[in-house]
């Protein structure tokens, strides 16, 4: 690798980046148009897909959905600091996440064939118990809320830095591009559109990597500089790499998928028999992309990227410092912006799809029961619109993103346990479930301030959150009765 040198990053321009913007989100638009006008006919079609996703359409959407632009940029940044220690303990929990989320959707989707969401399943399962359906609607209203922010603030980072560009004005159009498609089609329009974004991922990522690893002088070469440091950077057994990250991360992606509305709401879209296999593939087709990606963290080891003076202190702006830094060809920065706001649109959109169908079910449909379809549609649009103005306001805000993603953390991970249980435990009961997720919520919240790192903060809300229930529920003489759960019906 003698004789790579760094070169200063010129940005490509704003009105290129413009052009980048908006010309994906046409691409996405024309199918979003095409997809509505064949498969959209009222809003059942709109929140569930009309419950007939099938294998391709669902493999994509988790894909797409799961691949957050943290999922891009992660991979470089994990194995940049911790070697490939770190890319172990990130990639592999993530596959495995969302195929966790298998034994418990097909119970459901057994026991619940109508649902549509999680929060509608706490509802039936505690007899309309206001409290609990709240909980539930918060914590995954809130999850919601981190996915569109990040996912925006992240590719905002990416696009401005690359094209020199306003970091708001790089949000308020990815914003706008994302909502003006997936309003016309709701799932449909997400799982249609997330088969071409998917293919914008995997492809391109493998292109981008192998451009990079090749401008550096090839894989052993990186290898060899990388060997010859020590320091455990070509193992996976490092201990620091679990003790800052590890246990705790694959925790909180559990959280994300189990308790994930755009997760539930593919599971309730997919064609019977076609679950399991829809959500193995789902989540390790993640694999090859996070692995790929990996190899950038290595480069930047072996050149000696300074992550205080070159990436500002910031781990995840490698792959992008050395996308835009190596002397690439322009077409080949063009392909990594593609990756990253194929992520951004992608992930965006599912979570969108999410907040509808909670708007249409746990709210609208619950308060106003005889509600008109035309007023329902109008109103489930609405809420996509209101969630992207908030995220948009918060993102310009320039809110602390790390206290919203810690508080986020807390409040999905309270859900969690007392969620599991509710699904396979009879005993459980309303209080018991309340007094895990609050009790959880505030231990947690506390202990959070009190104690520095993650790792004793989620040992907290796990274990509140566990033993609360399981001693309540198992002085509960009552036993649920889950054919209660066959009274959902479709909207």
């Amino acid at each position: 690798m003698q004789g790579i040198e760094l070169t200063a990053g010129n940005p490509l321009g704003p009105l290129q980046g413009v052009v980048t913007l908006i010309g994906l989100g046409l691409a996405m638009l024309v199918l979003a148009n095409f997809t509505r006008a064949k498969l959209v006919k009222n809003t059942h079609d709109f929140v569930i897909a009309g419950r007939k996703l099938g294998f391709g359409f669902g493999v994509a959407g988790l894909l797409s959905v799961w691949t957050w632009v943290v999922g891009i940029l992660m991979p470089a940044a994990t194995t940049f600091s911790f070697g490939l220690s770190g890319l172990w303990w990130f990639t592999v929990p993530n596959g495995l996440s969302v195929v966790a989320v298998v034994p418990f959707a097909r119970k459901l989707k057994a026991l619940m064939p109508h649902g549509y969401t999680i929060s509608e399943f706490v509802s039936l399962r505690y007899g309309g118990s206001r409290l609990a359906t709240i909980v539930v609607v918060a914590g995954i209203l809130f999850g919601t809320l981190q996915a569109v922010i990040v996912n925006l603030k992240g590719a905002s980072l990416v696009v401005a830095t690359i094209f020199g560009m306003n970091e708001g004005v790089v949000a308020v159009i990815s914003s706008i591009v994302v909502l003006v498609y997936i309003v016309l089609g709701g799932l449909w329009a997400s799982m249609a559109t997330s088969t071409l974004m998917c293919l914008l991922i995997m492809v391109p990522t493998t292109i981008v990597v192998l451009a990079s690893v090749g401008h550096v002088g090839g894989v052993d070469a990186v290898w060899q500089v990388v060997a010859a440091k020590g320091e455990g950077l070509l193992t996976v057994t490092r201990r620091d790499a679990f003790d800052n990250f590890g246990i705790t991360f694959t925790l909180a992606l559990i959280t994300a998928t189990v308790a994930g509305q755009e997760f539930w709401n593919v599971a309730w879209g997919l064609r019977e028999n076609e679950l399991g296999r829809t959500f193995f593939w789902g989540g390790t087709l993640y694999y090859p992309i996070a692995l790929c990606l990996g190899v950038l963290g290595l480069v930047g080891i072996a050149l000696n990227v300074d992550v205080v003076k070159d990436l500002g202190n910031d781990s995840a702006a490698l792959a992008p410092f050395l996308i835009s830094h190596l002397g690439l060809p322009n077409w080949v920065i063009y392909l990594f912006v593609i990756i990253v706001l194929s992520a951004c649109y992608s992930t965006v959109d599912g979570a969108l799809t999410g907040v509808s169908a909670i708007t249409a079910v746990d709210v609208l449909h619950r308060f106003f029961p005889h509600i008109r379809d035309s007023k329902l549609f109008f109103w489930t649009r609405l809420s996509m619109v209101i969630t992207i103005i908030i995220s948009v306001a918060v993102v310009l805000s320039g809110v602390d993103f790390v206290t919203l993603l810690l508080v986020t953390s807390v409040i999905r991970g309270a859900v969690l346990v007392p969620l599991i249980l509710s699904i396979l435990w009879d005993k459980m009961n309303a209080l018991a479930f309340i007094s895990g997720t609050i009790g959880a919520l505030v231990v947690g919240l506390i202990a959070r301030a009190f104690f520095p790192g993650e790792l004793i903060s989620t040992s907290v809300v796990i274990g509140v959150s566990t033993v609360l229930p399981l001693i309540i529920g198992s002085l509960n003489r009552d036993r649920f009765d889950y054919s209660i759960l066959a009274q959902a019906r479709d909207i």
